[in-house]
């Protein structure tokens, strides 16, 4: 057997990496699943400094000042100009104050330009995207269009994936405007869904969280544009629900509900106009630690590493384990700072608000993407995917996994690697995925109970969870950031493919509980609709969660807010 890790090889490993990161010229590469940061495709070192754009280069001195590429340089600028419009737009532009039209024009306005700066014509797709799509809602009719928009929002997307990747610079890892097609695509989608499911669907075979999203007017252009490419979403979203959007552009006071202690009785106010600055003020000090720890720590541990020869060759495997968790570890606080950047520009806003926690404190996180401490501490592969990029999880659960007719865990992993672009990485990625979260599943069903009951017995079952789960991650996602078919089954048969053929044992093995159509995995950020519906709908693994998710399992205390949109 190998040796036990020691500080020699902690001594050569972490050197040796850092050179391999400046050699190559690159930061550590994105981590898992779902990701349409701009920052997924973003380098660092000197060789990403030579990075090109085809957006403004006005801010090229700042770029060399701070050694960053200039894409990504206008992709912080413009988000901290988003910031500082959205604390303008919520002083100025308050629904109370002013009209949805002018709000709506101004929020579609700023967004275009900002995508203008960063993108240059590239951003007229977002325009030709978002024009066909609702050119397709409009002739073809509420029964259909669905699948009409679906179909060409992601082909309009993976066509420009394709042009960006194979005719442009393969692998070139800079911000560029497929993603915020990505969002956009998501947007188009969902609301076509939405609409459908408003507009001519019955009510009795719609599921609770569809009843409450269902749109049942046609949004006029205005009303579309603004929600597709407005300032505080347009460069990293994240996805939000039309109606929530809506409400939000409107004014419309929320009818709350905050369950007292006893469970028993509600108490039911109007809300007015609750302060966000806590919730910004939090969010951007979160933002300030990614990015340092992005800028000092990141760059050192490439995730490239893994695959290199001497490194493979001359480090223990307890060490080559540890390097390969640590690296892509270290490639989340990019993510982190995106997203939590972006949620931070809504809130800033006025949008995000979810209501009041039974203490009456406000809960800014309606469209949150990401929970940093559940992903680092999440004991089973389903836990990572709950907290990671939340509200994509959630577009691809309302638009494939609750409406698959067979096989939905399958066809929601080809979807969110069609989703992703056209790297042939990607795809054994989310093939890989598969197999982790079935066999995850049948292992946890089988096996959880029996070590839940003796408070020590599960400490240990949580430990030992957490560590499989970290690696398991770890072990599919390189593909993810290697992008090549070659390079990532150099990474898998340096593995010998043990974790794709323990998968596959404990498929054979194990019996997987089929699950009731149509009972999915409970949102991390539920659409808020009454007890009472709430408590109609099961949820898939729901009894997945390890006890140190409870927070994510008690009850939602805020009710539906959608029977009072006439829509």
């Amino acid at each position: 057997p190998p040796p036990a890790p020691c500080c020699h090889d902690v001594a050569r490993a972490l050197p040796a990496a850092a050179a391999v990161g400046r050699r190559e010229g690159k930061a550590a590469s994105p981590p898992p699943l779902s990701s349409q940061s701009p920052f997924s495709r973003a380098g660092g070192g000197a060789l990403a400094m030579a990075t090109s754009t085809t957006g403004s280069t006005l801010l090229q001195p700042l770029s060399n000042a701070v050694r960053l590429p200039i894409d990504q340089v206008n992709f912080v600028v413009c988000q901290l100009f988003a910031l500082l419009a959205a604390i303008w737009f919520r002083t100025y532009l308050h629904s109370s104050k002013t009209s949805s039209f002018i709000r709506h024009v101004v929020a579609t306005l700023l967004g275009l330009y900002l995508a203008l700066f960063c993108f240059g014509w590239y951003a007229l797709h977002f325009v030709v995207q978002s024009g066909i799509s609702y050119y397709i809602m409009i002739i073809i009719g509420v029964e259909n269009m669905h699948k009409y928009c679906f179909v060409f929002a992601l082909g309009y997307l993976t066509m420009c994936q394709i042009t960006r990747v194979y005719i442009f610079d393969y692998g070139q890892y800079s911000a560029d405007f497929s993603g915020p097609m990505m969002i956009i695509t998501q947007k188009i989608t969902s609301l076509a869904y939405e609409i459908h499911d408003g507009m001519f669907r019955k009510e009795e075979e719609l599921t609770p969280s569809q009843r409450c999203l269902a749109v049942r007017r046609m949004p006029s252009l205005l009303e579309y544009l603004s929600y597709n490419c407005n300032f505080m979403g347009i460069l990293a979203g994240p996805l939000c629900s039309y109606k929530d959007y809506i409400t939000f552009i409107e004014g419309r006071s929320y009818q709350l509900t905050q369950s007292e202690a006893n469970g028993k009785e509600d108490v039911k106010y109007e809300q007015t106009d609750p302060s966000p600055n806590i919730a910004v003020t939090q969010k951007l000090l979160i933002c300030g630690l990614s990015l340092l720890f992005h800028m000092t720590v990141t760059k050192t541990l490439p995730v490239e590493y893994n695959i290199d020869d001497n490194f493979r060759a001359t480090v223990s495997l307890p060490m080559r384990i540890i390097y390969l968790y640590v690296s892509l570890m270290a490639a989340r606080p990019k993510y982190y700072f995106a997203w939590t950047l972006a949620d931070a520009i809504n809130n800033a806003a006025g949008f995000g608000f979810r209501g009041y926690d039974k203490n009456g404190a406000s809960r800014w996180d309606l469209i949150s993407n990401l929970r940093i401490q559940h992903i680092e501490f999440s004991t089973s592969f389903k836990m990572f995917l709950d907290n990671w990029n939340i509200q994509t999880a959630l577009w691809l659960k309302r638009v494939c996994y609750e409406r698959a007719s067979f096989s939905p865990t399958i066809q929601t992993f080809i979807l969110s690697a069609i989703w992703h672009g056209v790297y042939p990485g990607y795809y054994l990625t989310f093939l890989t995925g598969v197999l982790m979260t079935l066999a995850a599943r049948a292992m946890r069903n089988n096996i959880r109970h029996h070590f839940v009951e003796s408070p020590p017995v599960k400490l240990c079952y949580d430990v030992i969870t957490w560590i499989a789960t970290q690696v398991a991650i770890s072990y599919t996602v390189v593909p993810f950031v290697l992008l090549s078919v070659k390079p990532s089954f150099m990474f898998y048969s340096s593995w010998y493919f043990c974790l794709h053929i323990a998968c596959i044992l404990v498929l054979l093995i194990l019996p997987l509980k089929r699950t009731q159509k149509g009972s999915i995995e409970q949102e991390s950020i539920k659409p808020s609709w009454p007890k009472k519906l709430e408590e109609e709908e099961n949820v898939l693994g729901q009894n997945n969660y390890s006890t140190t998710n409870n927070s994510f399992n008690q009850k939602q205390e805020i009710t539906c807010r959608y029977p009072a949109l006439k829509q």
